[in-house]
């Protein structure tokens, strides 16, 4: 006849079975993690459950769901759950205040008395450590052998399950912010230029290719009448989402000012002055706002921090590299605007501006591409159409750096007069 023990032994791990079915049949993390503290408590008899995941790349240990507590997170060098990640070994503590590696502080701050605690390790596939899981205060004294092979029966399957549902979350993450990136290129692709400016007697064209799914960088053209034309060549510090936001900012606000007053020291301060009020310490944004005048055949601009602007003259076959005018937008407020640079371009006189993505593109030696190459390229192609231009100085770029990635937006904007 069996015995009660043999009995209950049974029923327990039918209750495994059981819990483990559970826990195959959602793929939800937050879910899984319920079942998991929620099954476990039952199965042991037991006051309250913590399951602590494992981050790997900080070495810490944090809860999502603690069962009658909130969220922890800790070094996993620390504590019950701590020593179990340094040895993968099952803890079974019976007093925990006499157990020096016991961390008071949880039972401080939530009022809870811990009295035993048997603790497991949760592994995956390859015996990589997934997390923790905690059962605290068994009903009726310390947790005994049969409850150790009962956690570490559910636990053996807990840990491949919750790793199987943590890798599904971080791809499902992961598809969601790449469709996000993939919109926010395509916005910061929208707002680029659709043609480049039909100007008498010039010949402009714009260019720009981010080094992530989004960039820093921004170019602009914008009619104003009478053959005029402002644009903008921007670069916020680094690449990404958020440099992408505030050079939308940037060019946004350029856009809107000039409309009101072609001032350009009256708009560049403006521009400023309340990019200084957005952005944080760490950001700012480099930028030349100029004005083509066609029937004048001139240039004129203010660069903030954007530089070096090159001019090439035809007729002396000579260049000229001019530094930036004031430092750059968003940095401190009521800066003077006031110095300008104007240039009367004539026939086959060029106006080159580049964001540093060119000039310090790095081969796999780490040397730069420098503005010396830039001019070689410039003076060899001043015959071709603006756009031209541009593409030879990508592609000499591109080869340069071979199969180092691209580090930096790259961003150009070419100016010639051509009659």
């Amino acid at each position: 006849m069996p015995s009660p023990d043999r009995d209950k032994q049974i029923t327990s791990l039918g209750k495994v079975l059981q819990i483990s079915r559970d826990m195959v049949a959602t793929s939800d993390l937050d879910e899984l993690l319920g079942v998991i503290i929620d099954r476990s408590m039952e199965l042991l008899e037991a006051e309250r459950a913590t399951l602590f995941l494992y981050d790997a790349d900080s070495d810490e240990l944090f809860s999502k769901i603690a069962a009658g507590a909130k969220e922890i997170r800790f070094s996993a060098g620390i504590g019950i759950a701590g020593a179990v990640v340094r040895s993968k070994q099952t803890l079974n503590i019976s007093d925990a205040y006499a157990d020096e590696r016991f961390n008071r502080d949880v039972d401080r701050r939530t009022g809870f008395r811990t009295h035993n605690i048997l603790a497991v390790p949760l592994l995956g596939y390859a015996g990589d450590l997934v997390g923790v899981l905690e059962v605290l205060n068994k009903q009726g004294g310390p947790f005994g052998d049969d409850d150790i092979t009962l956690l570490e029966t559910l636990a053996a399957q807990a840990g491949v399950v919750l790793q199987r549902a943590r890798l599904l979350e971080h791809y499902v993450q992961k598809q969601r912010m790449e469709h996000a990136l993939q919109i926010a290129r395509q916005i910061q692709q929208d707002i680029l230029p659709k043609e480049n400016p039909q100007v008498e007697g010039f010949d402009v064209a714009g260019w720009s290719s981010p080094a992530d799914e989004t960039g820093g960088d921004v170019y602009d053209f914008l009619e104003i009448g009478g053959g005029r034309w402002t644009f903008t060549l921007a670069d916020a510090t680094g690449h990404g989402i958020g440099p992408a936001l505030v050079v939308a900012e940037a060019r946004a606000m350029l856009r809107a000012l000039s409309a009101a007053d072609l001032d350009i020291p009256v708009v560049m301060t403006r521009v400023n002055d309340l990019l200084t009020g957005d952005l944080s310490e760490s950001r700012f944004v480099t930028c030349l706002f100029g004005l083509l005048d066609g029937p004048a055949g001139s240039v004129r601009y203010a660069s903030a921090g954007q530089g070096p602007i090159i001019f090439y003259n035809r007729s002396e076959d000579k260049f000229d590299e001019l530094p930036a005018t004031t430092l750059p937008l968003g940095i401190i407020a009521g800066i003077n605007f006031d110095e300008q640079v104007e240039r009367q371009l004539a026939p086959g006189d060029m106006m080159a501006l580049t964001t540093d993505g060119f000039f310090e593109a790095t081969d796999r030696t780490g040397q730069q591409f420098g503005t010396e190459r830039i001019r070689n390229i410039l003076h060899r192609c001043r015959d071709l159409p603006a756009g031209e231009i541009i593409q030879n100085l990508h592609k000499e770029v591109f080869e340069f750096t071979g199969p180092v990635p691209q580090d930096d937006d790259l961003t150009a904007i070419i100016v010639k007069r051509t009659g």
